[in-house]
């Protein structure tokens, strides 16, 4: 019997579903694959009978960029409304509630597909990453209903399928290699592993801390030579691959020599699929060693997944840790997962010192299997093309948990600690923001802390092209917002020179210089008449950016009350883009 499993995935976590899924269906005896969605022939949908969904949404419910083209298709007006009559599905999000359009991806889909003739057999599943259990919270029971409906519509028997070994649903071949093979030169596979292109080599020329040493965050402005080749617009970003640390490196083969497992950081080896059909990640395009792999393949500083603890207690012979490995696997152990693993933020490193005897079994094949891959991290881009450099605004994420070790943010401790001449490569793409067509359009702009980044841009580029700048004749509103005025106050110096030379009207909230708190969504209500105008008189275009949290629900909820509480026409702002928000967690 075939199945057929397809994600969109953007950070990874949708594919690992998708994965466990496959192996889920392998255990059943069903013939099928797993890809991404783009990779998948989709005009060959209309011939499947079972497919199983796993989708994620991404920036302002965005779909992931490995399903674009496959949702583009299934947009097309042409298709029949009967063309998926034949296809039973099942369809899970995975998503954020902190962000406006939860799982905006995955709910688009259900619907097309059911538009298509398609029947769904059991109902849309929304997993969110905010629940104390994260999307294992849905997605583990969801996984279990699936299975229990296709047994009951297909008339199959799946008992004892969770007493098959594991080892033949290895994705990969691992082959050894002699020492004194040579290795190519050419790692560009490993400096950006990616299918994302083009790619542009950029020359680091400034890092230096924005926020005074007593500040709680270390903010850095981060500047980078542009390329010929590399053009941008306001409002776009960066995508970028970190490394890890050279600590986190060390820490993992210190591990491998403690326990005397049977390689070593010169390890070299080729890779291969163990399955038709399953594509060979990019990385492993050509022969490289372990410690290629530690460098820049293997996210060490991951919180690790369900594949992690079953292939963790794949070997284990000692029964105490086995049975705690596996319980983490199942919803009983949930609450478990999350005291161990989702308050603390503990990383893979520091599981596999904590299960001494399972780590002490582990394979190099085994290890290939668990680790999650290092994904591309997003910047918003703080300057224009016109300027000659790229330049970056980037919060160095550091805080404590109960764990002895502070909690590293992998990819803004790595460009912390870049040195100038260091080169990177990074991926240029559009951002979610769209600039009205018309010039003389009024922009008001809300991005407190580091979310004034894609705002310099825009700002930037209309100085340096004065007749662009003449056209909006100071129609530029921006509401900045940070604890204080001598510590975090990002770009003061050309926000304050563009306020003086009337290019912009800046209104800044310091939340801590005072008694009470002044946040942007109070300086939004003070200038209530002026933007009211604006909007309802210019048809003015509302931008926000920043934290995902509280913030853009509290700005919203300001502008509703400028407008004489319609949030009729908020919603309406919204749907044809006057109203943008890109935010992050």
């Amino acid at each position: 019997m075939r199945i057929l499993i397809l994600y969109g995935s953007q950070t990874g976590t949708a594919q690992d579903v998708a994965e466990q899924l496959w192996r889920d269906s392998k255990k059943r005896n069903f013939d099928g694959l797993v890809m991404a969605m783009d990779d998948y022939q989709i005009q060959q949908l209309t011939e499947e009978y079972l497919v199983l969904f796993v989708v994620a949404t991404t920036g302002d419910g965005k779909e992931p960029d490995n399903m674009r083209n496959t949702w583009k298709f299934l947009l097309k007006r042409n298709l029949p409304v009967d063309s998926l009559s034949n296809l039973q599905f099942a369809c899970l999000g995975l998503g954020d509630s902190s962000y406006a359009k939860f799982n905006y991806a995955a709910k688009k889909l259900n619907k097309r597909l059911q538009q298509l003739g398609a029947q769904p057999i059991i109902p849309l599943a929304l997993a969110d990453d905010q629940h104390d259990y994260g999307s294992n919270a849905v997605v583990i029971p969801w996984m279990t209903n699936v299975w229990e409906e296709v047994e009951e519509r297909l008339c199959l028997n799946f008992r004892n399928v969770e007493n098959l070994h594991e080892t033949f649903f290895f994705k990969w071949h691992c082959c050894r290699l002699d020492h004194t093979a040579i290795l190519d030169e050419d790692n560009y596979h490993l400096l950006w592993p990616h299918r994302q292109t083009p790619t542009h080599s950029f020359k680091l020329i400034n890092n230096v801390r924005t926020t005074d040493p007593s500040h709680f965050q270390d903010v850095r402005f981060i500047q980078f030579e542009v390329p010929e080749s590399a053009t941008w617009l306001p409002g776009d970003i960066i995508e970028i691959h970190p490394h890890n640390s050279k600590k986190q490196i060390d820490e993992f083969f210190a591990l491998v020599q403690e326990h005397e497992l049977d390689f070593d950081s010169n390890t070299l080896v080729r890779m291969s699929s163990n399955h038709q059909g399953m594509i060979l990640p990019k990385c492993y395009s050509k022969p490289l060693n372990v410690r290629q792999m530690a460098t820049y393949i293997w996210d060490l500083s991951a919180k690790p997944r369900r594949r992690f603890f079953e292939l963790l207690a794949l070997n284990c012979e000692d029964n105490m840790e086995k049975e705690k490995l596996l319980e983490f696997t199942t919803s009983d152990g949930l609450e478990e997962v999350l005291n161990y693993i989702n308050r603390p933020r503990r990383t893979v490193l520091e599981v596999l010192q904590d299960f001494r005897h399972a780590t002490s079994k582990l394979t190099l094949e085994i290890f290939i299997e668990m680790f999650s891959f290092i994904q591309t991290r997003s910047f918003s881009i703080a300057s224009c093309v016109e300027s000659k450099t790229l330049d970056l605004l980037v919060a160095v994420v550091e805080y404590r948990t109960k764990m002895s070790s502070p909690r590293l943010g992998l990819c803004s401790n790595w460009l912390k600690c870049l040195k100038i001449g260091d080169n990177i490569l990074g991926c240029l793409k559009r951002g979610t923001m769209q600039l009205p067509k018309e010039l003389s359009t009024p922009l008001i702009m809300i991005g407190p802390g580091t979310g004034i980044a894609p705002f310099r841009s825009i700002i930037q580029k209309l100085t340096i092209n004065q007749n662009d700048l003449n056209s909006h004749k100071s129609l530029m509103w921006i509401f900045f917002g940070c604890r204080n005025r001598s510590k975090d106050f990002h770009f003061q110096n050309d926000l304050e020179l563009w306020h003086k030379q009337n290019h912009i009207k800046l209104v800044v909230a310091f939340s801590r210089d005072q008694d009470h708190k002044i946040y942007v969504q109070h300086l939004i209500e003070e200038n209530s008449q002026e933007l009211k105008k604006l909007i309802k008189e210019c048809n003015a275009y509302v931008y926000v950016a920043g934290s995902s949290t509280n913030m853009p629900k509290a700005v919203k909820e300001a502008f509703i009350n400028v407008l004489d509480k319609d949030e009729a026409y908020v919603e309406k702002m919204f749907k044809i883009n006057r109203y943008q928000e890109e935010t992050w967690s």
